[in-house]
């Protein structure tokens, strides 16, 4: 059987998995400080989800049998962050999830360290008995905003060669998270090889403020996203952008060591746009312009 066959395969698997949701059985559900929590199988796929103004929405998913394979479209489109950078030692996720990011990074590269910060601490439980995240010496947690721990870290000097903004609230991105205060803050921890990607949406209405908002802080940035979903990574550094020619050498390399986990780094490659979309005029978020503002328009 062909990689492409199998991939194919693989992918009307995930498909038929995913429209038998409304099928799916609870086997938890709490209600936690922030948001109602679930988590729902459905055969061998198993889900984290927050049900927020009556919908449900997947914050991750693997699949039990074979929980290393990486089963969101996003997730996979986040590894740009790895051909802008393909050794990254000190490694910050704002927003755990189910752990899976944090997971296949430490498997992936067993020394970097790895710090998860989730605002909830019910996430963090979930995520070590439903979803298999593990910590050790390498890789840790901690109860956080995000926002909070961002101005910390800066204050103390640290610094990263990763960050990855995957902070979700059920409805959207947590306001404070995406305003140019923020993000000026995020930008002061890179290091100087360091590479930023944050999870966002390509048919948000936010879409315009958000890329002038990036575009105001970092200069120019890539887009990474591609028609298998809605869900668009902003990739940034805090010293401009490489060439896509000067980022080819890392795809072979790369290749071998993702493809175990449903990566194919070429089509991530191949996702990259630096075009600027979006109107000129259009206003950057602030902590005094932010998302809630944009209700009001």
């Amino acid at each position: 059987m062909s990689k492409q066959t199998s991939a194919t395969i693989f992918l009307i698997l995930i498909t038929l998995l995913v429209s038998t949701a409304s099928q799916a059985k609870v086997i938890h559900q709490e209600r936690s400080l922030y948001r109602n929590i679930l988590v729902e199988d459905s055969g061998n796929l198993r889900c984290l989800k927050f049900n927020v103004r009556s919908k449900k929405s997947n914050q991750s998913c693997f699949l039990k049998s074979e929980p290393e394979r990486l089963v969101f479209n996003y997730t996979k489109l986040m590894f740009s962050g790895m051909i802008v950078n393909p050794n990254p030692e000190r490694i910050l996720i704002i927003g755990l999830g189910g752990g899976t990011m944090s997971n296949t990074l430490h498997q992936l590269l067993p020394n970097a360290t790895i710090e998860n910060v989730e605002i909830d601490p019910a996430v963090i439980d979930v995520a070590r008995k439903y979803f298999s995240f593990f910590e050790n010496d390498h890789v840790t947690s901690v109860v956080k905003d995000g926002r909070i721990y961002i101005k910390r870290a800066l204050l103390k000097k640290q610094t990263y060669d990763w960050i990855i903004l995957d902070a979700f609230n059920g409805d959207y991105i947590p306001e404070h998270l995406l305003t140019k205060e923020f993000l000026t803050e995020a930008k002061g921890l890179l290091s100087d090889n360091g590479v930023l990607t944050a999870n966002t949406f390509s048919i948000s209405d936010l879409y315009n403020y958000e890329s002038a908002t990036y575009h105001d802080v970092f200069g120019d940035f890539y887009s990474v996203h591609n028609r298998k979903n809605e869900n668009r990574i902003i990739l940034v550094t805090p010293n401009g952008l490489p060439s896509l020619d000067s980022l080819k050498p890392n795809l072979g390399p790369l290749h071998d060591r993702l493809r175990q986990y449903g990566v194919n780094i070429l089509d991530v490659y191949e996702s990259f746009s630096s075009e600027q979309d979006w109107p000129a005029d259009t206003k950057v978020l602030t902590d005094q312009f932010s998302p809630a503002n944009l209700l009001n328009l």
